[in-house]
């Protein structure tokens, strides 16, 4: 039996060619729908050179099951969220890379009501199937494959999370770095022409193209940011924005163009959701956290932390019912988008927020990245990562911190935290540091933590 490599822990990635292929997309096709049995499934594709190729494939497989498919086109990944229950289909899969090189691509995949399918919740078994290649004949009557336009449903649910009238004249860089980005951006930006929204946008790399003439969209990586921050800076813009390949993800830049860590973030659309709705629970991953748990409580809310992954935050926000989840890897999550995240609904909902509290970004989130500084999420590649973890671990217990193990080992002390872990989806280690209000303790800590480390 083959082994298929492209099968992670959330979704599926590979290499194009060996790892992910037309054939291996086919059985991909089968086994899901062998798996859920689905009568319809949403299908959308990235702008990578090889997606079309893959849908296309992955739908006839879906078909030879007797599945109907919808194909929505070109999209990014919270289309096919969107798609999926607003058309009440039984299913969705976006095809895409989102980050990764340019020879790679891959897939997430979505049940009904837009759930997601990751190595727990049915991707194991969808695997198995898949190397399998043991399947039914073609069903007597294939599936249907028909085309659906879903863009002005999800543009006007999109905007509803703002009040347009609340908008001053505001100019904002929007960076789609030649991904998926582009299309809704435009429709968008119509909107708010037939709106009379007083919003400029300056579009950078707008056009998908996917030979990523600009390099793959990774705006986590320093390196990928300094188009973004030039141009809010020659612009004399308001606010950057800058989104990964499937826009899954959106990247803030205050107006000076400089990058905002997402953490900031989280805390500044807590807020917002907390005076729209008193006392509703927050969710919050554990790798930096004291920032979002204080401007949640002062705010009435209830702040509950969730281990790292977009699987378990939307399981979690289901189970507590919770209004808005954020990670501080720029993802970020809402109850009425079925409990998935956007990458278009933030930049919406701080460009209001700028407008309704008179501030720029810069001001907003100036006094909480004063409160509490943090290293940003530092990746270390490591022979023996597990004694590593656990020589750092044994280090701290001596010390008498508060230790919790939700997520790899966090470790609390009166003034100062670090959370330290294995990534679900590289072969590294993820090093976050906070303090309270000590810029220099925060940066003797992680030093501390990487010499032993080392």
């Amino acid at each position: 039996m083959e082994k298929l490599t492209c099968f992670k822990a959330y979704d599926i990635r590979g290499k194009l060619g060996e790892e992910l292929n037309d054939d291996i997309a086919y059985r991909i096709g089968r086994a899901y729908a062998e798996y859920l049995k689905p009568k319809t499934v949403v299908l959308g594709s990235d702008v990578r050179l090889t997606s079309e190729s893959l849908k296309l494939s992955l739908a006839k497989g879906l078909q030879d099951a007797g599945t109907d498919v919808i194909d929505i086109g070109m999209t990014g990944t919270e289309e096919v969220y969107f798609a999926t229950s607003h058309l009440k289909a039984d299913g969705g899969i976006e095809v895409t890379a989102s980050h990764n090189p340019i020879n790679y691509n891959g897939m997430k995949l979505i049940r009904e009501g837009s759930r997601p399918i990751s190595g727990d919740t049915g991707l194991r078994i969808i695997q198995q199937l898949a190397e399998e290649n043991r399947f039914p004949l073609s069903s007597a009557v294939a599936g249907r494959y028909t085309h659906q336009n879903v863009l002005a449903d999800y543009i006007e649910h999109v905007l509803s999370y703002v009040n347009t009238e609340n908008f001053k004249p505001l100019k904002l860089v929007i960076n789609s770095g030649n991904g998926a980005a582009g299309h809704v951006v435009d429709a968008i930006e119509a909107q708010f022409k037939a709106k009379s929204v007083p919003v400029e946008l300056i579009k950078v790399h707008h056009e998908p193209d996917g030979h990523f003439p600009n390099g793959i969209p990774n705006p986590l990586l320093p390196e990928c940011r300094s188009d973004t921050a030039n141009a809010v800076r020659e612009n004399g813009a308001d606010m950057g924005i800058a989104f990964d390949g499937d826009f899954d993800r959106c990247f803030l830049f205050d107006e000076h163009g400089e990058f905002i860590e997402g953490y900031y973030i989280v805390g500044l659309l807590a807020e917002a959701f907390l005076q729209k709705q008193p006392g509703a629970k927050i969710i919050h991953d554990p790798r930096l956290s004291w920032n979002t748990v204080d401007i949640v409580t002062r705010a009435g809310g209830v702040p509950v932390m969730s281990k790292t992954g977009h699987a378990f935050i939307k399981e979690r926000m289901r189970t507590e019912e919770a209004i808005y989840g954020g990670e501080m890897s720029a993802h970020h999550y809402f109850r009425d988008f079925a409990y998935c995240d956007s990458g278009m609904i933030p930049w919406l909902l701080v460009a209001e927020l700028l407008c309704v509290k008179g501030q720029t970004l810069g001001q907003l989130v100036k006094h909480r990245i004063a409160a509490y500084p943090s290293s940003g999420e530092i990746n270390i590649k490591l022979n023996d990562m597990d004694s590593a973890i656990n020589k750092v671990k044994q280090y701290y217990l001596d010390l008498a911190g508060e230790v919790d193990y939700t997520d790899g080992i966090t470790f609390e002390f009166v003034d100062w935290r670090f959370n330290l872990r294995l990534s679900n989806t590289e072969s590294v280690v993820r090093l976050n540091v906070e303090s309270r209000a000590d810029v220099m303790l925060m940066q003797q800590k992680t030093a501390e933590i990487l010499e032993l480390l080392s």
